[in-house]
């Protein structure tokens, strides 16, 4: 039996464990498609490359599988790098497969011909090119298998037209047993030994878990872990969720105190980059005990006194067991005590805001209706700035994954691209966005996908008519008489879901915006809600950079 490489592309995506693909068509990639009809794969299209790659990157979050991107040539895979540079930062395990000119056609100027490797090579953990058909499948699992090693990582590989189009005979091609997950790594035990001694010295420790928990599954033992010692520990990026919203242990308000009163941090899964002002806020002789996935990143920005490379489960595991043997009474409860209230302060500080009545709307009165709105099953995803930062301190996460945002690239545009893929991925829960308005104005356009694809994506815009996170430190350096670029308008945006055959509402007083909310969870369709809320005054002092 003969074979095309489109279709061994799909039969190989299929004994990886790939369920969708995500793509916009382009006649480069025609016989991938053909093979995934063949194999039973779904293809979503969106309006967008960009989308397309997000959206594989989403599913790969909500799932700990790879997702998967297939783009034509040339603006296909130009378009498409946004995408993979956000999942690359993210830590995202996504596989894009580009299309190419012909093969016997490369450097005489074909349609959309271009170096795609060159351009993905600096973002992606491994990028190469198939020119045989017959070794497509054996590429395919090499990309992969970067993609879920060590720390996972966009790959990229091109298939030129040729190569796709071209038939071999079943029996000359090898498919290779696929590695769908990484294998788990051990520390070594005198490191661990090293770990726990500081620690057993510790009075103010503190833990913060970042992406490296959720790719790890570690959450289960993380929180056996935390409890056990009563550590009072933070999380960002996707180790949001690691700790239940009522954990004793777990603090949202406080960590800027606690750095700068912590004489040992634990970073698992988590590098020392802008999120935590590269480590300037610690104690020049704090210890740091560092896990994570690889080595190279063991002691960037400051040198960790122990560093403990591996599965991070694995990690927690070891290190728990030693602790159970070792230093059965170790407790840091009053250390935790000190930290809440310094919490529950913080919290007393945003709760004239959390409850105002001001017109227009104050934003962290929206997330306070946001936090109640939510159930502990709705997936949510973070897609702007001002808006998000605030809700990611209000709104409570259940469960890892719960809540996505773009990660340490900042990238917007990511709402609905992570909606879509996260409604495909678990059709039972709902699924909400919170936009920015600047960035709606990216993806707005793939309510189109949602609708044609009948899934009932909820969203609600935060509209201060501004790029409100660059406007105000603009204003607050150079006056409000110069802030250019940064000025937006009051659209209706619920009007553009509304023309692509969604439910829209707009909303401009806080005792509304709980009703519109139960309309559009009542809706069944793709819905927006555009909330009309207060621009942020300007401050000096305010971090951006």
């Amino acid at each position: 039996m003969n074979l095309h490489g489109g279709q061994l592309v799909a039969r190989a995506l299929k004994a990886a464990g790939v369920e969708v693909v995500f793509t916009l068509c382009g006649g480069h990639i025609l016989p991938i498609y053909d093979g995934c009809v063949d194999e039973g794969l779904r293809v979503i299209d969106l309006r967008h490359e960009q989308a397309a790659v997000h959206a594989a990157d989403a599913w790969a979050r909500c799932t700990g599988r790879p997702g998967v991107a297939v783009v034509t040539a040339g603006p296909g895979v130009t378009d498409s790098v946004t995408g993979v540079a956000n999942a690359f930062r993210a830590q995202s395990p996504i596989l894009v497969i580009g299309g190419q000119a012909p093969s016997f056609q490369l450097g005489q100027g074909s349609l959309q011909e271009m170096d795609h490797v060159s351009v993905m090579r600096p973002i992606t953990k491994w990028a190469g090119q198939a020119l045989q058909t017959d070794r497509i499948p054996e590429l395919i699992e090499v990309a992969l298998r970067h993609a879920v090693s060590g720390i996972p990582g966009p790959v990229f590989l091109e298939i030129p037209v040729d190569v796709l189009m071209n038939q071999v005979s079943e029996k000359s091609v090898r498919f290779p047993r696929m590695q769908r997950e990484p294998l788990g790594l051990r520390p070594r035990p005198e490191a661990i030994r090293q770990a726990l001694a500081l620690l057993a010295q510790a009075e103010r420790p503190v833990l913060i878990a970042g992406s490296g928990v959720r790719w790890s599954e570690a959450h289960r033992v993380l929180t056996r872990f935390v409890e056990r010692l009563d550590l009072p520990t933070f999380t960002n990026g996707m180790g949001r969720g690691a700790l239940p919203p009522d954990a004793p242990q777990l603090f949202v308000h406080a960590r800027r105190q606690a750095l700068r009163q912590a004489d040992v941090l634990i970073l698992a899964g988590t590098p020392l980059d802008f999120r935590l002002n590269f480590g300037r806020e610690l104690q020049a002789e704090a210890k740091i005990i560092q896990m994570d996935l690889d080595h190279t990143v063991i002691g960037h920005n400051r040198s960790a006194d122990v560093g403990l490379v591996g599965d991070l489960r694995a990690l927690f595991e070891v290190l728990l067991e030693a602790v159970v043997a070792e230093y059965p009474t170790l407790r840091f409860t009053a250390w935790r005590d000190r930290l809440r209230e310094i919490e529950m302060d913080e919290q007393r500080a945003l709760e004239p805001r959390l409850r105002s009545d001001a017109i227009p709307i104050d934003p962290l009165r929206l997330c306070r209706e946001l936090a109640e709105f939510v159930d502990p099953e709705m997936i949510v995803i973070g897609d702007g700035g001002d808006i998000v930062s605030l809700a990611a301190k209000v709104l409570p996460v259940y469960w890892p994954g719960q809540w996505m945002d773009p990660g340490p690239f900042g990238c917007l545009g990511i709402g609905l691209p992570f909606a879509i893929a996260a409604q495909l991925a678990h059709p039972e829960k709902r699924v909400l966005v919170l936009f920015g308005d600047g960035s709606f104005g990216f993806n707005g356009f793939e309510f189109d996908t949602a609708v044609r694809f009948q899934l009932p994506i909820m969203s609600v815009v935060g509209n201060d008519a501004a790029w409100g996170q660059i406007r105000r430190p603009q204003i607050a350096l150079y006056g409000e008489e110069r802030a250019v670029a940064t000025r937006l308008q009051l659209a209706r945006y619920e009007r553009v879901v509304e023309a692509l055959g969604g439910y829209g509402e707009f909303v401009e007083r806080p005792e509304e915006i709980a009703p519109a909310l139960r309309r559009m969870r009542e809706c069944g369709k793709p819905a927006c809600v555009n909330i009309h809320i207060a621009e942020q005054p300007p401050s000096f002092g305010e971090k951006y950079f």
